[in-house]
């Protein structure tokens, strides 16, 4: 893992993404809220794409209360989205926006934790579609548009099983293992062809409606909150991570502490 900085000690500019355009995916909650939130604070117009409506709305809300740029709103179910569904996204983004310098793929939904030999295929389907098949074809769809920016980043959520796989994670294990070999691959690939770099990012433990489903037992206040662990994010999705492309990193720790 290479990085000039040490992101324990990374502190972002107020105007860090001054006039640029970043799509957020599961913007409506957790961790793609408090990036959204994170991301129009310092200056970024956000797109919010999301499955509902409401939720999206509600982080609009919050956008223009703290004063930020009019954000977007892109209501899209990714379990069932086609390729024509991703196609709209950019030919509204290129006609109504004219520029995308960012996405950070944010959405997933995590699936039963079950042995493999019980997983029911028809759920699989949908954690591989929302988790790995939709920012496949969403970055695929959005690179015309991406590339027209003079530095684009976007950002992949990884996991711990991601790196290196449970039992009983199913497809959540796999489509994290896959999004890896996708961020590396659009890296290596596009390395020497565009301004794009691509990175995949591992929160980590956070306090977040999933983290609680996969671990009920767990005390949540012994985790950061999605905002507390935003100043990884913002160094990615930033002008300050310029040629850092085909890594895999954690939230350090160290970014955050119990009061």
């Amino acid at each position: 893992m290479y990085l000039p900085i040490d992101l324990s000690t990374y502190h972002a500019e107020p105007d860090l993404l001054k006039n640029r355009v970043i799509l957020v995916t599961g913007a409506g909650d957790g961790i793609g809220r408090a990036a959204a939130l994170a991301f129009a604070k310092h200056g970024a117009t956000v797109l919010l794409l999301g499955r509902t409506l409401s939720k999206l709305e509600a982080v609009y809300d919050e956008i223009e209360k703290q004063g930020g740029a009019q954000p977007a709103l892109l209501p899209l179910n990714l379990a069932t989205a086609k390729l024509d569904d991703y196609l709209s996204i950019q030919r509204t983004i290129d006609e109504e926006i004219g520029r995308l310098d960012g996405i950070l793929h944010n959405a997933a939904i995590l699936g039963p934790l079950t042995p493999l030999q019980m997983y029911d295929p028809t759920i699989w389907d949908d954690v591989m579609n929302t988790n790995l098949r939709a920012p496949f074809q969403l970055t695929q769809a959005l690179l015309p548009t991406l590339r027209k920016s003079d530095d684009a980043s976007v950002i992949f959520t990884s996991s711990s099983v991601g790196r290196t796989v449970k039992a009983f994670w199913g497809a959540y294990a796999i489509s994290k293992q896959g999004i890896e070999g996708l961020s590396h691959l659009f890296a290596d690939e596009l390395a020497n062809t565009s301004n794009i770099r691509f990175n995949c990012l591992n929160p980590g433990a956070t306090r977040t409606q999933m983290r609680a489903s996969a671990y009920p037992s767990e005390n949540p206040n012994t985790l950061p909150k999605p905002e507390d662990i935003m100043a990884s994010y913002l160094y990615l999705i930033g002008p300050d991570s310029k040629g850092v492309t085909g890594q895999s990193l954690d939230v350090p720790r160290a970014e955050w502490s119990k009061d």
